[in-house]
């Protein structure tokens, strides 16, 4: 070859360096120095056309010290020469072997030095042919345990895919369970492998190949059972107690199951598009799912105050009584528990009784919005603050998309809406859906507004509509509505507001089927008397008209409401010889309400300049329990304990003038909580232009605020569960603290 070709430069250097290998040099990194063998420091002669371009590897020919220690006769050469020529004084370290997915096998880092030169601070080496033992053991813990293992692998290998899928089953029950120890530990799935698979497999190719042959013979070979995977029986996990779906009106929304009590998603999540965000019973989530429904009724229960806790023990085996019994999930939990109660001790809970706001988060549903394309849009417990959120957002798209009734009637009123009669001659539900057509003229004539009705002349509604919106079923609620002169049917997106129109529009019903009654209970006696002191609060016609509507909640409208025309006159005439009954007992209280109430805004125009900072706040108070249909609005429990706080409030003002400093910290004390609440209320009823207690919390916590009053202010009127300051924080700090 020519001499000065580079074949024949690198050939003359290994020959030369075969004899100079203590004369090689490496570059230093901080000085213009070379690291020399054996520790020594050297520098080129300056006489060296190579001492501005020698590069970062030369050999020397001598090395001469005079002032220092140079080079001379140096050259250039490349590291790889010196392994080439200088193998038998090479100094090797392996280490840090590891598994590497792509490849599939054992590699490690090697670190090569020549007289103390480093030539190789990391290089990548294949671990297994230099230790067979530990990079199987790396093998089957990192592959096949772990699962770091290439797409192309798990592709082919049926039992891979196998023990994958049960290993997740084993991790959702534990999830399910609440238990992180269901699944057995690494270490024994490793010892499964470890029994199977030959000595000397170190890498995927070799172990694919030994597969192959081993299960020609056994296909089930490496194929790992249930019981080999779980430490102990998950008992009581199953689908019923656990499902995957939550289903409501033929919907099917999905469940998710997750278990770390530091997580926003700890418990259930149920997975709501948006388009059915008000499709789901809020009553219904409340009972979550059956596999939690014992431990949040015995947490319940634990909230108890003592002396009606003591008397359930042991809580868990009447927790368990409990939802083994048979339940209508239609109610709040709290409610069916507290008619259980009831039943148990004979006697009747305080209203308060429960403090649900002690719960732990994972006792409640946590709920996860999907917005129009699948993404997550909110995640919250709190549903009626996510409906009042996306508020606007559901209603545009059911605007957008119901018109499209494409499913039919599922309970029937297609065949005499087909044969031109206005809902009337209804098949029963469960019958065969009608007709995109069909489905179409039923949807014309629930929202028409000329077809009214003074008498039930119509079958049963229908209990739901099918409509797609979307690109999804969804759920119309037919209802009556209440037009004033009689009542015309229609269909709302929501159960609740077909709920709240179909009452209204039912007890218009009832008031024209029971005419002459309702007559009677406008001529009551002293009622007009009772109208002259009620004319702060309303006029004589709307006191009447309270005092009817009253009457006809607690004899017509009690659950469950009729939905056909044969339990609407069995319930018409039940209620037809007790109704004046029912409308003087309401009427004699609302006459010791309005009394007190007179007499109490009387002793408030008197104190106002003497006592203004406790006036306004009672007089706020007034205002709150005595708005607008108050009689009407206001649970005929809670209506039965005005009085109480009317008196109350009466007791405030004489100690107030007594003592204006006590009155003053109790007013602080008060203000507390009901200044945040009172917040909280109005931000409410700003985003959802509607009444603040869709919110259950905040109901009860409303309750509580006035019976906190009856405490602080007017001990000696007794409270009927304690109530106090501190109690109620604790119960508001959790509440905020889960927002």
């Amino acid at each position: 070859m020519p001499r000065d070709s580079a074949g024949a430069y690198a050939a003359i250097h290994k020959a030369l360096l075969t004899g100079l290998l203590g004369h090689i040099g490496l570059k230093s990194e901080e000085d213009a120095h070379y690291l020399g063998a054996r520790g020594i420091k050297f520098f080129i002669h300056p006489g060296s056309s190579l001492i501005k371009k020698a590069g970062r590897w030369i050999v020397a020919a001598e090395l001469v010290e005079t002032s220092r220690l140079f080079a001379r006769c140096v050259a250039r050469i490349e590291p790889e020469w010196l392994e080439q020529v200088g193998a038998h004084l090479l100094r090797s370290h392996i280490y840090d072997p590891h598994w590497e997915k792509g490849p599939g096998q054992v590699v490690a880092w090697e670190r090569v030095t020549l007289h103390g030169l480093l030539l190789h601070a990391k290089r990548r080496v294949h671990y297994g042919p230099l230790d067979e033992k530990l990079s199987r053991e790396i093998l089957i813990r990192s592959a096949l345990v772990e699962g770091e293992v290439g797409e192309d692998w798990v592709k082919k290998w049926r039992f891979f895919q196998h023990n994958a899928k049960l290993m997740r089953e084993i991790e959702a029950l534990e999830h399910k369970s609440r238990r992180p120890d269901v699944l057995v530990d690494d270490e024994l799935i490793h010892a499964f492998y470890d029994d199977i698979i030959p000595a000397g497999i170190t890498t995927l190719a070799a172990f694919d190949h030994w597969r192959r042959e081993a299960e020609a013979a056994n296909p089930k070979l490496l194929f790992l059972e249930k019981e080999q995977l779980m430490r102990h029986e998950a008992a009581g996990i199953t689908t019923d107690a656990f499902p995957s779906h939550l289903t409501q009106h033929g919907q099917q929304f999905a469940l998710r199951y997750h278990h770390d009590p530091t997580a926003a998603d700890d418990g259930v999540t149920l997975v709501l598009p948006l388009a059915a965000l008000n499709q789901v019973s809020a009553s219904r989530c409340d009972w979550l799912v059956p596999g939690l429904l014992k431990e949040k009724v015995v947490a319940l229960l634990k909230t108890l105050p003592q002396k009606y806790r003591h008397r359930l023990q042991p809580l868990d085996e009447f927790a368990g009584d409990f939802c083994a019994g048979e339940q209508a999930m239609d109610e709040p939990l709290v409610r069916a528990l507290t008619r259980a109660v009831d039943e148990k001790l004979a006697l009747k809970l305080p209203l308060d009784a429960f403090r649900v706001g002690e719960l732990r988060p994972h006792l409640q549903m946590n709920f996860r919005v999907l917005d129009e394309h699948g993404g997550t849009l909110a995640v919250s417990r709190n549903l009626a603050e996510l409906r009042a959120r996306y508020r606007e957002r559901v209603a545009q798209v059911w605007q957008a998309g119901a018109a499209a009734v494409t499913t039919g009637v599922v309970a029937g009123v297609a065949a005499s809406v087909a044969a031109g009669v206005a809902i009337d001659g209804v098949a029963a539900a469960g019958n065969a859906p009608a007709t995109a057509k069909t489905a179409d003229a039923q949807s014309a004539v629930l929202n028409d507004d000329s077809v009214i009705y003074t008498d039930w002349d119509f079958a049963a509604l229908p209990e739901l509509l099918e409509m797609k919106i979307g690109g999804r079923r969804v759920t119309g609620f037919p209802a009556l509505v209440d037009a004033g002169n009689g009542v015309r049917l229609t269909v709302f997106d929501t159960q609740e507001k077909a709920q709240a129109a179909h009452r209204q529009g039912l007890r218009r019903l009832f008031s024209l089927q029971l005419a002459a009654q309702v007559k009677a209970i406008e001529k009551l006696p002293g009622l007009r008397d009772m109208a002259l002191q009620f004319m702060p609060l309303g006029t004589e016609k709307e006191l009447k008209e309270q005092l009817v509507a009253a009457t006809l909640e607690r004899t017509c409208l009690l659950d469950p409401l009729p939905a056909e025309k044969s339990a609407f006159v069995t319930r018409r005439e039940a209620a037809r010889g007790r109704i004046l009954l029912v409308a003087q007992e309401l009427a004699r209280l609302l006459a010791t309400i309005i009394g007190d109430y007179a007499l109490l805004h009387k002793k408030l125009t008197t104190l106002q300049k003497v006592l203004p900072a406790t006036c306004a706040d009672i007089s706020a108070q007034l205002a709150d329990l005595l708005r607008k249909q108050f009689v009407v609005a206001t649970p005929f429990e809670r209506l039965q304990q005005y009085p109480r706080y009317l008196k109350a409030a009466s007791s405030r003002l004489d100690k107030a003038r007594n003592d204006p400093a006590r009155e003053a910290r109790l007013l602080a004390e008060w203000q507390s909580l009901g200044k945040p609440w009172e917040r909280e209320r109005n931000a409410l009823q700003k985003s959802t232009q509607a009444e603040t207690m869709n919110d259950p919390f905040m109901e009860a916590f409303r309750w509580l605020l006035e019976e906190l009053r009856v405490a602080l202010f007017a001990q000696e009127l007794r409270t009927p569960a304690p109530v106090s300051v501190k109690r109620l924080q604790k119960m508001w700090d959790e509440r905020m603290r889960r927002r």
